[in-house]
């Protein structure tokens, strides 16, 4: 490529400028690449004519770091920052990001200039060795590693206890307290983290958390739902509140702030053997419902609470997810479903052409169950024998029932169990969103589809 004058630098630049041409273009018909001309005009864009003026300037590395930390905070492209430095080529900045993540801080000392000493130590003895096995250097040597190790232990046990779950910026942090005390490649050894992530990290020191104020919303959020949400509803959350954050990230301040969801836990079977007729399974895993009170879904969950057991049995619309209705009471008796069934059937309307399913549970096939379905014109549907997965959606409710309500709380007796459940209920309804209902709660999503209609 063919060297450019100042004058011809600032003549091509104000060519752009005049709007006649497209960089690419322009680029071929002076014989450069266009990224090089793209320098020049984002160089020109910061600094005027004095971008072009010839400057020999050794970077230090507070400079290199300040430039790369720059970058990072501000958003902005390799481009973009070398000609807010002034910084003649865009590769030199690449070059440095490239040393810093591969090598550590150490790697953007600048380069002393001259010839290398020709000095050499004779047969490596410039290398440190292990003293011997018993020597007062070794026993020193033992002393100081068991110093070490105490040291650092004690921070991180400290820091444990304060928040569960050590970061790779925790044990960064540890390492930077104790570096004048110890070396930090023992240090690094000790902790498992690379040289290059430590320094990396202890780059970004001093530095204001751009994410203070997320990491606030982040917690509010978990805390008003009482660690129910993994990261993907609380990034459903922030998108409804404004904030338009990619769930990576909300994945990893979770874990930094030591976040998480709970598990799930097993049903009751209610399963006893024939009884009566077993309907043939019409769902078939289709779980998709065009419209409300289209396909329900039905089945019983236990709990065992003060030595004593309590039997749920709730309808859920296979359409949103709402819980239609529930009963709850300390005997699985058949009137336990009866009177689900009643309370559910104040939602239909003359319109609704419904299917219930269910497993093969006894209530289900109690003549007066399937009598009631039929005075409603409902079509009846049952899981196969043993399927769990026929049944999926209701499953998946008692599961999230479960770890989001029975093990986060303690409740003073029944009676107190029975007003949190249906306190849950009312929150599972109608402030719980879920990303498949566009992260809307599920009578949120019913309203609207009625408003759209």
């Amino acid at each position: 490529m063919a060297k450019f004058t100042n004058v011809e630098k600032i003549q091509a630049v104000i060519r752009y400028q005049s709007g006649a041409e497209g960089v690419k273009s322009m680029a071929k018909s002076i014989g450069v690449d266009h990224s090089v001309l793209l320098n020049w005009i984002k160089q020109y864009e910061y600094h005027g004519e004095k971008a072009f003026e010839k400057c020999y300037t050794s970077y230090t590395l507070q400079y290199k770091l300040d430039v790369l930390n720059y970058m990072n905070e501000q958003g902005t492209s390799i481009r973009e920052t070398a000609a807010i430095f002034n910084i003649s080529t865009h590769s030199t900045l690449l070059q440095w990001k490239k040393q810093l993540e591969a090598e550590g801080i150490d790697a953007l000392e600048p380069k002393k200039k001259g010839r290398p000493s020709m000095k050499k130590s004779s047969d490596h003895t410039s290398k440190k060795q292990k003293p011997d096995e018993g020597t007062p250097e070794a026993l020193q040597a033992e002393i100081d590693r068991l110093r070490m190790e105490n040291a650092y232990f004690k921070k991180v046990e400290c820091l444990s206890s304060k928040q569960g779950e050590i970061t790779k910026q925790d044990k960064a942090q540890v390492v930077y307290e104790l570096r004048h005390e110890f070396p930090v490649k023992a240090l690094l050894q000790l902790a498992e983290i690379p040289r290059s992530t430590y320094y990396y990290i202890v780059s970004k020191f001093g530095l204001p958390d751009k994410d203070v104020e997320l990491k606030k919303l982040i917690q509010a959020i978990y805390d008003e739902h009482q660690g129910r949400y993994g990261y993907r509803r609380i990034r459903d959350e922030l998108w409804n509140r404004g904030h338009k954050v990619n769930h990576k990230k909300v994945q990893r301040i979770m874990k930094e702030l030591g976040l998480k969801s709970l598990v799930r836990m097993k049903k009751y079977r209610s399963y006893k053997g024939k009884v009566g007729n077993i309907a043939p399974n019409i769902l078939d895993r289709n779980f998709n419902a065009e419209k409300p009170n289209q396909k329900w879904v039905t089945d019983i969950t236990e709990f065992k609470l003060f030595g004593e057991k309590l039997y749920l049995s709730p309808i859920l619309d296979l359409y949103n997810g709402e819980i239609i209705a529930y009963t709850i009471d300390s005997r699985p008796t058949y009137s336990l479903v009866s009177e689900m069934l009643e309370k559910s059937f104040k939602r239909l309307s003359e319109e609704d052409a419904l299917l219930i399913h269910s497993d093969q549970g006894w209530h289900y096939q109690m003549k007066q169950y399937q009598h009631a379905l039929r005075e409603r014109l409902i079509t009846q549907s049952m899981s196969r024998k043993g399927n769990c997965y026929d049944n999926a959606v209701i499953e998946n409710f008692f599961g999230i029932m479960k770890s989001e309500f029975l093990y986060l709380n303690e409740f003073e007796s029944i009676e107190h169990f029975k007003q949190e459940l249906e306190k849950y209920i009312e929150y599972y309804n109608n402030k719980r969103i879920k990303a498949k209902l566009k992260g809307l709660s599920p009578v949120q999503y019913r309203i609207q589809t009625l408003i759209a209609a």
